[in-house]
């Protein structure tokens, strides 16, 4: 079975063997694509977030990006996802305008989350089920190691795999049992009166939320404000249901935990200068946050090594992770010990043949990982209707 076209948003552009439509979704932050065969039944469909203006740039790349796959047996692509994402990513005039970052990156993602979600289709599980079933060889074959095998190499990651095979059946089922650990954001945006911020974290709480993220960095006094009347209201038994149950200890290990067994998180959207995060982040320190999210520009690596060691003395770590937009920003982040927290973006990074890479490295140099060490002791980014309702049917 061949690739026969790809779709884009903006338009439909009939290739010889590959069909591709790239296009806009109703919600003008997301960038599209869907991958056909030579069987009706088979598509895969795949996209990249923006944030509004520049999402027709990114509709264009994935074209370009997709056309690589015209003609290719999908059964081939499937055997060596990570030879595959190699090749489509090895266009040595593509790679002129990255290489492996920016735009040409963020169309990889939809392109190669598109491949993924027609090999999962064609199992017919989902793709979480798809990646869970792999053996160590197959998923070591499914990711790439070009430029992190200083961090961790095959021969180390598959001994990893082999090691933690054993608990795997265990661990889907504890999956399946209680669902996968999250938190919400939309309790703390800016922009907020205090009343609406209360009502949305009461609500979060009814809702079985125990781990809260805030933004801050437009204004020290509202930020100390917003947090102690975030805290209040989540280390108060009063706003819980009488049959709640706190999460475990273990998963509450190292996150400055309050007496409900609530967890604080900040965000700052790259907002400072170090000094400045330094600074503004020891200010706040007293909420208790578990930590501060993109203190500074993601790729100051050692910048946010500076803030994690100025802030360890305060209980604060540092996370980030939504721009590093390829797995070697995250090897230097990890490599020096500049992050707690590794937060993976599957339409930053080139798809989730790369976030396999980064969730290897990760779990071998850190505890935490957000994709957004354990399962108990991650947590996923809740995404509202808001975020999905635009690609229904």
């Amino acid at each position: 079975m061949a690739l026969e076209s790809t779709t884009d948003g903006a338009h439909e552009v009939d290739l010889s063997k590959v069909h591709v439509s790239v296009y806009r979704a109703a919600n003008p932050s997301a960038a599209t694509v869907i991958l056909h065969t030579d069987s009706s039944t088979l598509k895969g469909h795949g996209m990249t977030f923006t944030i509004g203006r520049g999402t027709d740039i990114v509709c264009l790349a994935i074209k370009e990006v997709a056309n690589r796959l015209i003609g290719k047996d999908v059964e081939t692509l499937f055997a060596d996802m990570g030879k595959t994402w190699d090749y489509l990513l090895a266009d040595p005039q593509l790679r002129w305008v990255g290489p492996e970052k920016g735009i040409i990156h963020l169309a990889t993602a939809a392109v190669d989350n598109a491949l993924w979600d027609m090999f999962a289709r064609s199992r017919k599980k989902p793709l979480w089920k798809l990646v869970s079933d792999m053996t160590p060889e197959e998923f070591i074959r499914s990711t790439t190691f070009r430029y992190i095998t200083d961090a961790i190499s095959k021969e180390e990651a598959l001994a990893m795999l082999r090691e933690r095979e054993a608990g795997k059946a265990d661990r889907e089922a504890l999956v399946r049992r209680i669902g996968y650990p999250s938190y919400i954001t939309s309790a703390g945006w800016l922009g907020y009166d205090d009343d609406k911020v209360a009502k949305l974290v009461r609500e979060a709480i009814e809702a079985g939320f125990t781990h809260f993220k805030m933004k801050v960095g437009a204004n020290f006094d509202d930020d100390y404000r917003r947090a102690r009347l975030i805290r209040s209201i989540i280390d108060n038994p009063k706003y819980f249901p009488e049959d709640y149950s706190q999460p475990s200890a273990r998963s509450l290990e190292g996150k400055n935990a309050g007496p409900m067994g609530c967890v604080l998180m900040m965000d700052a959207n790259q907002v400072w200068d170090v000094d400045e995060a330094i600074k503004y982040t020891k200010g706040l320190a007293s909420a208790k946050p578990w930590f501060i999210e993109e203190p500074t520009a993601p790729d100051d690596i050692l910048g946010h090594a500076a803030i994690r060691k100025a802030l360890k003395p305060d209980g604060v770590g540092v996370a980030t992770g939504e721009h590093a937009h390829n797995r070697m920003t995250f090897k230097q982040l990890l490599q020096a010990e500049a992050i707690d927290v590794c937060q993976i973006d599957t339409c930053r990074l080139a798809g989730v043949t790369e976030v396999l890479s980064v969730l290897l490295m990760a779990a071998n140099l850190i505890d935490y990982i957000v994709v957004s060490g354990s399962m108990e002791r991650n947590v996923l980014e809740y995404a509202s209707t808001r975020f999905y309702t635009d690609f229904v049917n």
